[in-house]
Protein backbone atom coordinates (compact mmCIF):
# COMPACT_ATOMS: atom_id res chain seq x y z
CA UNK A 1 0.00 0.00 0.00
CA UNK A 2 1.01 3.23 -1.42
CA UNK A 3 0.53 6.64 0.45
CA UNK A 4 1.26 9.66 -1.53
CA UNK A 5 1.20 12.92 0.15
CA UNK A 6 1.20 16.26 -1.70
CA UNK A 7 2.88 19.17 0.33
CA UNK A 8 1.60 22.43 -1.32
CA UNK A 9 4.15 25.53 -0.26
CA UNK A 10 2.42 28.76 -0.48
CA UNK A 11 3.34 31.98 1.02
CA UNK A 12 0.66 33.65 2.47
CA UNK A 13 0.43 37.61 2.13
CA UNK A 14 0.81 37.71 6.28
CA UNK A 15 4.88 36.62 5.44
CA UNK A 16 5.75 39.38 3.06
CA UNK A 17 4.35 42.08 5.81
CA UNK A 18 6.54 44.76 7.41
CA UNK A 19 7.28 44.67 10.93
CA UNK A 20 6.42 48.26 10.92
CA UNK A 21 2.59 47.19 10.06
CA UNK A 22 2.42 44.70 12.01
CA UNK A 23 3.38 46.89 14.65
CA UNK A 24 1.01 49.03 13.99
CA UNK A 25 -1.72 46.70 13.27
CA UNK A 26 -1.41 45.73 17.23
CA UNK A 27 -1.29 48.92 18.59
CA UNK A 28 -4.49 49.93 16.42
CA UNK A 29 -6.15 46.39 17.21
CA UNK A 30 -5.25 47.51 21.49
CA UNK A 31 -6.68 50.56 21.15
CA UNK A 32 -10.26 49.31 19.91
CA UNK A 33 -10.60 47.53 22.49
CA UNK A 34 -10.11 49.99 24.93
CA UNK A 35 -12.40 52.22 23.26
CA UNK A 36 -14.74 49.44 23.44
CA UNK A 37 -14.14 48.87 26.82
CA UNK A 38 -15.24 51.95 27.92
CA UNK A 39 -18.13 52.21 26.21
CA UNK A 40 -18.97 49.21 28.01
CA UNK A 41 -18.19 51.00 31.12
CA UNK A 42 -20.35 53.81 30.06
CA UNK A 43 -23.64 51.43 29.51
CA UNK A 44 -25.11 52.03 32.58
CA UNK A 45 -24.80 56.08 32.68
CA UNK A 46 -25.99 56.14 28.96
CA UNK A 47 -28.72 53.61 29.47
CA UNK A 48 -29.80 56.15 32.90
CA UNK A 49 -29.67 58.82 30.13
CA UNK A 50 -31.69 57.26 27.45
CA UNK A 51 -34.24 55.60 29.34
CA UNK A 52 -33.93 57.60 32.95
CA UNK A 53 -36.35 55.69 35.42
CA UNK A 54 -36.51 54.66 38.60
CA UNK A 55 -34.46 51.74 38.44
CA UNK A 56 -32.13 53.18 36.31
CA UNK A 57 -31.32 55.73 39.10
CA UNK A 58 -31.22 52.81 41.23
CA UNK A 59 -28.71 51.31 39.60
CA UNK A 60 -26.62 54.29 39.06
CA UNK A 61 -27.00 54.86 43.12
CA UNK A 62 -26.12 51.80 43.68
CA UNK A 63 -22.86 51.57 41.25
CA UNK A 64 -21.89 55.22 42.57
CA UNK A 65 -21.50 53.50 46.05
CA UNK A 66 -19.13 51.02 44.51
CA UNK A 67 -16.91 53.41 43.17
CA UNK A 68 -18.05 53.43 39.49
CA UNK A 69 -17.34 57.09 38.33
CA UNK A 70 -18.09 57.62 34.20
CA UNK A 71 -15.51 60.41 33.89
CA UNK A 72 -12.98 57.59 33.95
CA UNK A 73 -14.88 56.02 30.41
CA UNK A 74 -15.04 59.23 28.95
CA UNK A 75 -11.67 60.16 29.75
CA UNK A 76 -9.71 57.06 28.80
CA UNK A 77 -11.75 56.30 25.77
CA UNK A 78 -11.79 59.81 24.45
CA UNK A 79 -7.96 59.63 24.49
CA UNK A 80 -7.75 56.02 22.99
CA UNK A 81 -10.30 56.97 20.25
CA UNK A 82 -8.61 60.36 19.74
CA UNK A 83 -5.10 58.61 19.46
CA UNK A 84 -6.27 55.89 17.32
CA UNK A 85 -7.72 57.97 14.51
CA UNK A 86 -4.70 60.14 14.50
CA UNK A 87 -2.40 57.12 14.46
CA UNK A 88 -4.61 55.85 11.88
CA UNK A 89 -4.65 58.90 9.60
CA UNK A 90 -0.83 59.56 10.37
CA UNK A 91 -0.14 55.65 9.07
CA UNK A 92 -2.36 55.95 6.53
CA UNK A 93 -0.91 59.23 5.17
CA UNK A 94 2.79 58.50 5.57
CA UNK A 95 3.23 55.44 5.80
CA UNK A 96 0.85 53.06 3.89
CA UNK A 97 2.93 51.08 1.05
CA UNK A 98 5.79 52.50 1.68
CA UNK A 99 7.54 50.64 3.90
Amino acid sequence: MVISTVVFETRSPMGSQSTAKTIFLLTSMVGWLIVGAAMMYLFPQVADWIVSSELTHRWMENLGRGGYNPTLGWAGGGIALGANIVGNWVWYQRFDDKL
